[in-house]
């Protein structure tokens, strides 16, 4: 048992370890300068049992450090809000910028195992959850972050004591929560799932695991495993992952070469077509918000190829406090300072809303691996980490869309034209266009690659050709629709299941 635990006597009087512990906190404010400079971000994420001393031990850590340059966060029981979006997303949003650090009290391993434990979540989620974070921990490693686990342990009877002395105190009996009393009834099951949770998730960041009986030898070995792990990485340099050789399900396609650009719809149709597929959209979106069905659509396509007239048409019957339409530009100087999908996560929607993003994450793959802003390892590792983006998506109960528009060289060159030749449309058209219509071929293999490595089971792509873009609403309107009304029978038919379950374990 990683909490099998000894510490091993290190040989220092009182005064040499106080003035260890002042040489390594010296240390660590120097090492802020450092990781500036090495653009390295540090995440320190303290775990342990409830009045181990993590708020303690967290104040002797900075006490001394610039201000300016860390962040301290704390995790406690997850407020009704922040369930409604996937477990993941509180840790991403507090990511920090290349450069600075963030402490965490509490983190992904608590939330878990308290979870777990207090049967909100069944065996079968937990085990998907410490795969979740696993993947959580590779990527930030491999986007360059430095991650030092610690886990701060007492034993049950000197829990007990410090919870019994806050107790008596009556300025200290709010600190004494109903989930402290019930951690130390059911200690030793705690200490086994801990253990276990320690265990799996071993194998991109080591936990190191501190005397909390006795604080500053607590302070001390805490102290030695952050500046120690920092050192390391300032010497090795900023840490740069290889691709992964994980396998999805991959569905091989859709191909571009395929889709059929003189597909058409009467137009006489296609006002009725519009109207019958609006309503439709209309009665799901309150199916979804009622389920609690959180929904993710993704639009992707070549310059003028009718992106923003298919959103319009696809926005316009929707409840508008129900659905978001998020525009992706560059990356600002905070976003890529960061993990390149921590914009993304802090975007994601509740459950039971709809986000529709123009543009998305997968500008990693194409103009960033074209442009050359990211390197040949980043862009080639994100297949792998989109894929994993969006199954954790999917897992979550999110139905993921995703649309490739696409037109041919001729239409594009025909619509920059009357853009440029129209004045109240000239605001559409740049340079950067034109400029990327210079690379065409270069997309165009681009695009090839993200369709083919990145069509999933679970996040299929479809190609919505878009010379008639009437044609192109309709067909991306009829897509929605039929995904929405799936996942609505699917909610259903697994409620059906639940409530048959829950009849059968009363019997």
């Amino acid at each position: 048992m990683i909490l099998d635990y000894k510490r091993t006597e290190d040989g220092l009087d009182k005064a040499a370890r106080k003035a260890e512990i002042g040489r390594m906190r010296a240390m660590l404010v120097g090492q802020q300068q450092l990781i500036r400079d090495a653009k390295l971000p540090v995440v320190v994420l303290l775990e342990g049992w409830d009045c181990a001393g993590k708020g303690n031990l967290i104040r002797e850590l900075i006490c001394e450090m610039d201000p300016r340059f860390f962040q301290v966060k704390n995790f406690g029981r997850t407020p009704e809000y922040e369930e409604r979006y996937p477990f993941l997303k509180k840790f991403f949003d507090v990511l920090p910028e290349s450069g600075k650090f963030l402490f965490m009290d509490t983190g992904w391993m608590e939330d878990t195992v308290g979870k777990y434990l207090r049967r909100e979540i069944t065996r079968e989620e937990y085990d998907r959850r410490v795969n979740s974070c696993n993947i959580f921990e590779r990527q930030l490693r491999d986007n360059g972050y430095v991650v030092v686990k610690l886990f701060l342990h007492i034993s049950r009877d000197e829990q007990l004591r410090r919870i019994t002395a806050l107790r008596e105190n009556r300025d200290t009996q709010w600190r004494v929560s109903g989930d402290d009393l019930w951690q130390q009834q059911e200690y030793e099951q705690f200490l086994k799932t801990y253990d276990e949770f320690m265990e799996s998730t071993e194998k991109t960041a080591p936990w190191h695991v501190l005397d909390g009986e006795n604080r500053k030898t607590a302070l001390y070995d805490a102290l030695e495993a952050i500046t120690g792990t920092v050192e390391r990485a300032i010497a090795d340099g900023r840490y740069e992952g290889k691709p992964t050789g994980y396998k999805f399900p991959l569905l091989g396609g859709p191909s571009q070469k395929d889709a059929d650009l003189t597909a058409t719809i009467d137009p006489k149709k296609y006002d009725k077509k519009l109207r019958e597929l609006q309503e439709k959209l209309a009665k799901l979106h309150n199916q979804i918000y009622r389920k609690k069905i959180p929904v993710v659509i993704c639009y992707e396509g070549w310059d003028a190829a009718g992106k923003g007239g298919n959103i319009r048409r696809l926005a316009y019957p929707l409840d508008p406090r129900g659905f978001d339409v998020i525009p992706i530009a560059s990356p600002t100087p905070g976003e890529k300072a960061r993990h390149f999908l921590w914009r993304f996560w802090t975007k994601l929607p509740r459950s039971g809303h709809i986000a529709i993003f123009d543009r998305t994450w997968y500008g990693r793959v194409m103009v960033e691996r074209i442009e050359g802003f990211c390197s040949e390892n980043d862009w080639q590792r994100a297949y792998g980490e989109i894929n994993e983006f969006e199954r954790e998506l999917t897992d979550w109960g999110a139905v993921v869309i995703k649309f490739w528009i696409h037109i041919d060289p001729d239409t594009q060159l025909e619509r920059f034209e009357a853009r440029q030749n129209t004045p109240e449309k000239q605001w559409k058209i740049t340079d950067e266009d034109w400029r990327n219509r210079d690379k065409w071929p270069q997309y165009e293999e681009a695009v090839e690659d993200m369709l083919q490595k990145t069509s999933t089971t679970y996040a299929p792509w479809y190609i919505i050709e878009s010379v008639d873009k009437k044609y192109a609403r309709i067909r991306a309107l009829q897509i929605v629709t039929d995904a929405l009304e799936k996942a609505v029978e699917e909610n259903v038919t697994r409620g059906i299941k639940s409530i048959k379950g829950k009849k059968k374990e009363q019997k």
